[in-house]
């Protein structure tokens, strides 16, 4: 008799065991917060340096956390950028050439199609811009193709959206010149303009929707996945009252410093929650940018990020475009108030999600990132693949501490970006056989993209063609 009641007790603790199996996975896997700026410049953080904008939040992250001073965002305008994030492939594989150009192709195997197949509930919120969000009308109007280019992040494997197709004005975003065809969508509705909840920062509006979502999956005990894309601080730049009174005697680029510091506000807001929830352990934080900032010109006087003393702006494939302000915490794994500078990527983000989160990706996908946590916890690491860069006139690749560009005209420049990150100094006369070789190498590239684009069903652009590349191949 008592053996048949400890087999019936064990019996009954195995069929409760095993009648939650979800829940004893979920607990294994780690909450995945990733966050984007649109426009912010390498300079624009006191974390890097900025001795005007406040951004107190995202420098107390790096103080808890980890700078990584040589991530790259992975193109120079935010479209392509936004792909390969979402999927760890270069941009040129699915025709994402510029921005407002193309889609994010359903078939992609994307950070949210992998983390829900984990059991994850996923999230999407703020700008979305790899595709349109109604099938008669885009922000950018019919030449967008908004018919041939519908690909809302609803239908892209999330949960839960708050959206808008392109960039808002980054103060009441629900109206003004940017709202023209371009309103938010909740889950797919539309948000009338006078509605309440789109009045004042554009970031906080994001974060509003962004907030009872983590609460909802915490609540259920969920792993969850929320991305979060803020519009600041790209064009319309404006800040409400209390945001220019910081900034009361810098005249109009008061307006883009008050956008920043809303922004780092709600990065604060969303650390505040985790602690509160008792999940901030539990969860993986970063943040980055999708591109470096707007180009000063002409009387465009709120254009006023700064590059840190990087060379160019947004647009370009120097460091000034694509090199941008990354930071990452997450209490008892990544390490406190280091600074990493080593190269990395937004196409590195998928493959290591993927592995701190057990997840598989199919054996058909190629991806272009690689998984970077080891250099997140400061172990030593040495990538087996340089970072590619592509625009319609230039082809980049950084491998270590070497960069090299490829021009349409045949000019190529090399620099070594350890002791001259600014690349004022183009060293290929003294390095011409690491140059070659690392042309070779890009030049590959370059046609493998072009081969995996040429597979790719439901095309809405043309492949780019790069005579640096083309020259003597039939």
């Amino acid at each position: 008799m008592k053996l048949f009641n400890m087999l019936l007790t064990l019996a009954l603790v195995v069929n409760i065991l095993c009648s939650m199996p979800l829940m004893a996975k979920n607990k294994s896997k780690p909450n995945i917060i990733l966050m984007m700026a649109d426009d912010l410049g390498y300079g624009d953080t006191g974390f890097n340096g900025s001795q005007i904008i406040q951004t107190p939040n995202l420098d107390k992250m790096a103080k808890e956390g980890t700078n990584f001073t040589h991530f790259y965002a992975s193109g120079p305008v935010c479209s392509p950028t936004r792909g390969s994030f979402l999927t760890g492939r270069h941009y040129y594989r699915f025709g994402i050439f510029n921005a407002n150009m193309g889609h994010l192709p359903e078939h992609e195997w994307t950070i949210a199609k992998m983390l829900k197949k984990e059991g994850y509930v996923t999230g999407h919120f703020g700008k979305w811009h790899l595709g349109t969000l109604d099938k008669a009308v885009s922000a950018k109007g019919p030449t967008r193709k908004p018919k041939e280019n519908f690909a809302p992040p609803w239908l892209r494997d999330y949960d839960e959206t708050f959206v808008t197709e392109s960039a808002v004005t980054t103060w009441n975003p629900g109206v003004g010149r940017r709202a023209i065809n371009n309103p938010f969508y909740h889950n797919g509705n539309v948000i009338a303009q006078n509605d309440p909840a789109l009045k004042g920062g554009a970031s906080r509006v994001v974060m509003d929707k962004a907030i009872p979502f983590i609460k909802e999956a915490v609540k259920n005990d969920h792993p969850f996945l929320a991305i979060i894309w803020f519009h600041a601080p790209h064009e319309d730049i404006e800040a409400g009252p209390e945001y220019l009174a910081k900034y009361s005697d810098l005249g109009e680029k008061a307006h883009y410093y008050g956008a920043v510091t809303e922004l780092d506000e709600q990065v604060g807001r969303v650390r505040k929650l985790l602690k509160s929830l008792d999940v901030e352990d539990e969860t993986l934080v970063l943040f980055t940018s999708d591109n470096g900032p707007e180009k000063m010109v002409g009387n465009r006087k709120r254009r006023a990020g700064e590059t840190g003393g990087l060379r160019d702006r947004k647009r370009s494939l120097y460091e000034g475009g694509v090199r941008v302000p990354t930071v990452a915490v997450w209490p008892n794994k990544i390490a406190t108030a280091q600074v990493n500078d080593k190269a990395m990527s937004t196409l590195d983000l998928l493959p290591t999600v993927g592995y701190l989160t057990s997840a598989k990706t199919p054996r058909n996908i190629v991806l272009d990132g690689e998984n970077v946590w080891p250099l997140m916890v400061n172990q030593d690491f040495k990538r087996s693949t340089a970072i590619p860069f592509f625009t319609n006139k230039v082809g980049t690749l950084v491998d270590k501490k070497w960069k090299l560009m490829a021009f349409h005209n045949g000019k190529r420049e090399l620099y070594d970006l350890s002791s001259d990150w600014n690349e004022s100094n183009n060293v290929i006369k003294k390095h011409p056989q690491l140059a070659e070789q690392m042309f070779q190498i890009l030049k590959s590239k370059y046609f493998e993209f072009k081969a995996d684009f040429a597979q790719m069903p439901n095309k809405t652009t043309k492949w780019r063609l790069m005579p640096q590349f083309e020259h003597g191949v039939k």
